[in-house]
This record gives structure tokens, C-alpha cells and sequence, in this order.
């Protein structure tokens, strides 16, 4: 495992108290239009990109003063919730559990999908998810990884009565694979890597990038924030463009490497990989997952099946409001 935690989106466990959400509407009320607009951002290359911008002063060129901070993933989803910061970058599920606590956002921005860092890692021997039936599968319970098996297995006519579900710490799955008594494991890199490290034969059988769609993530901010800076968020929006130009260039993606690598203390050479598990989405791609439609490639209808699924496993009671979630108005030209 990387010296840094990398720590995945999707705690599906954070509860957001009354007291936060009070909290965040006295700062949103106390708050001076004039101060920088402050972004929570963590460890996952589609939030790491931002970085590239920061570092090379690309939201002073554009007109907008805006702070990043860097926290570990709950932590910053904790900052919002107490009102501390004005927009933080979660997975579109993460973006409902915390509204359903009571720290209201709205989605703005996708920055990318998930293309293949999060997996079902099987041992050798076992070579798809029918090979799965009747064994014992390590994986936290209510995280995105039971939603990407579950997603497999449906696909395939199998339910979830025909596996059996450990429920297992993500950090922890690599170990559990080796001790011999799981036959597969979900999780996402680097964990997922180091599992296929330490059992030989090991490799994954199913992963994101056999549903894109199925883990957006996005740049979410309080709806407070949004109408009376509407024009500064835009311009924010604006500057992901250049991002994910400079990251996609095969002429500067050695730099914008080098930068996201050195923010999470690795060496380029090991973060390349982890870059690659991640699509990367332009405003453009971004435009055609912000139209209205059902499945995975509507970010209004993976958002539904992500809504869904935590009501089932008791993220949160009550169905969120898909509609009033989600605010595409800032990728119009």
C-alpha cells in the first residue's frame, strides 16, 4: 500500500447532526461575498487533478480567488456539513449522503468516472462472477464496492443469496484474500492491488470500467454559495477544462503526473496507474451524463440507482430529491 491512503469516496456511513447543519448556515449567512470560495478536495486522481490548476496559477488567470484545502475523504465531506468550507468533491452518493444529513448541495461538476480502480479481485482458479456461486466474497457492506458486485451479479442473472457477503474494512481485504478463507474480494486501488500482490494467481474479475457511470465523481457546493456566486463557480467549471486538456496531452501529462504524484508523496512512475483507472470527464463529455435519463450514463439516473441502494441498506431512510441534487446550468456557454 502507497504511504498515503488514497482513501476512496463513498463512506455510506457518515452521519451529518443537526448541530452541523446549523453551523453551516450561520457561516453561510456570516460569510463575505468577497472571500475566497473554499473547496474541500482529497486523495482520488479526479480531485488530485485539481492540483495542476493550483499549482500553476490558472484561477488567478481566470478571475476567481478560490482555496483548496486537502483532507482525508470523510474529513472533508465533516468540513461541509459544518459549513467550513463552500463546495467539496465527493462520488455522486456521497453527494446524497450528505444531504440527507441535513448539509444541503448541489452537484456542479462531474470531474470523472471511475474506469477500472475499483474491482472484484478473485483467486486463481475462479475466472468470472458465475464462478462466484455459493463462495464467500470480503467486502465492506453499504460502500460502492457491494454496489459493483451487485451490479455484476445482476448482470449476469445471479442475486445476491447466491454469494456470501463478508463484511470486510476495505484496508483490510488484502489480508483477508491471503488468509485463505474468501474466494474474491472488492476493492479499490491500491488495496485491490496489493491483494493481487499477495495471492499469486490472483486478478480481477470484474471491475468500474465494466460499468462506467456506475461511480461519478463530482466538484458539489452549497446551494447558498452557488446563487450568490454563481459567476465565480462558473468560472471554477471553466478551469477543469484546462485540467483535463493539460493531464490528457500526451505532451504534458509527464508534468500534470509529476504535480498529482508529489501532492500525495508518490513517484510518478506509481501514480500513472492509478491515473489510468480514472476517465478523466471535459466539460463537453461532462454535458452528455448531465442529461436527464435513467441508467449509467446519466448522472441523474446512476445518482437514482445510487439513491436506491442506500435506502435499501439503511445509508439513510428517505429517497433524496434527484432533481434538486444535481444543477447542470453552469457547463452552458
Amino acid at each position: 500500500m502507497h504511504s498515503t491512503s488514497f482513501i476512496k469516496r463513498f463512506s455510506a456511513r457518515t452521519v451529518l447532526t443537526a448541530t452541523a447543519f446549523t453551523a453551516s448556515l450561520l457561516f453561510t449567512n456570516l460569510s463575505n461575498a468577497a472571500a475566497p470560495l473554499k473547496v474541500g478536495y482529497s486523495d482520488w486522481p479526479g480531485w488530485v487533478a485539481w492540483q495542476v490548476a493550483i499549482d500553476k496559477g490558472w484561477f488567478k488567470e481566470a478571475g476567481v480567488d478560490v482555496q483548496f484545502e486537502w483532507f482525508d475523504y470523510v474529513a472533508s465531506m465533516d468540513a461541509f456539513a459544518a459549513g467550513k468550507i463552500d463546495g467539496v468533491t465527493v462520488t455522486n452518493g456521497d453527494a446524497l449522503v450528505t444531504g440527507s444529513g441535513g448539509a444541503k448541495n448541489v452537484m456542479i461538476l462531474l470531474t470523472d468516472y471511475s474506469n477500472g480502480n475499483d474491482m472484484i479481485v478473485a483467486k486463481q482458479g475462479i475466472k468470472t462472477l458465475k464462478d462466484l456461486k455459493g463462495k464467500k466474497i470480503g467486502l465492506e457492506t453499504g460502500f460502492v464496492e457491494h454496489l459493483l458486485l451487485l451490479n455484476g451479479l445482476e448482470k449476469i442473472g445471479m442475486k445476491e443469496s447466491d454469494v456470501t457477503i463478508v463484511n470486510t474494512k476495505t484496508n483490510e481485504t488484502p489480508q483477508a484474500l491471503a488468509s485463505g478463507d474468501l474466494s474474491a474480494i472488492g476493492a479499490w486501488q491500491p488495496n485491490s492491488g496489493e491483494a493481487m500482490s499477495r495471492v499469486p494467481g490472483a486478478k480481477p474479475i470484474y471491475t468500474s470500467a465494466d460499468e462506467p457511470g456506475l461511480i461519478y465523481d463530482v466538484l458539489t457546493v452549497s446551494p447558498t454559495s452557488l446563487s450568490s456566486r454563481k459567476a465565480d463557480w462558473k468560472k471554477v467549471v471553466k478551469v477543469w477544462d484546462k485540467v483535463v486538456m493539460y493531464i490528457n496531452d500526451p505532451k504534458t501529462q509527464p508534468d500534470a503526473v509529476k504535480i498529482m504524484a508529489a501532492r500525495v508523496g508518490i513517484k510518478p512512475e506509481a501514480y500513472l496507474p492509478l491515473l489510468k483507472g480514472t476517465k478523466l470527464l471535459s466539460l463537453e463529455e461532462g454535458k452528455k451524463v448531465f442529461v436527464k435519463a435513467p441508467g449509467f450514463k446519466s448522472l441523474y439516473g446512476s445518482s437514482k440507482i445510487s439513491d436506491d441502494f442506500n435506502v435499501k441498506y439503511g445509508v439513510y431512510k428517505k429517497p433524496m430529491d434527484i432533481q434538486k441534487a444535481i444543477d447542470p446550468s453552469l457547463l452552458a456557454k
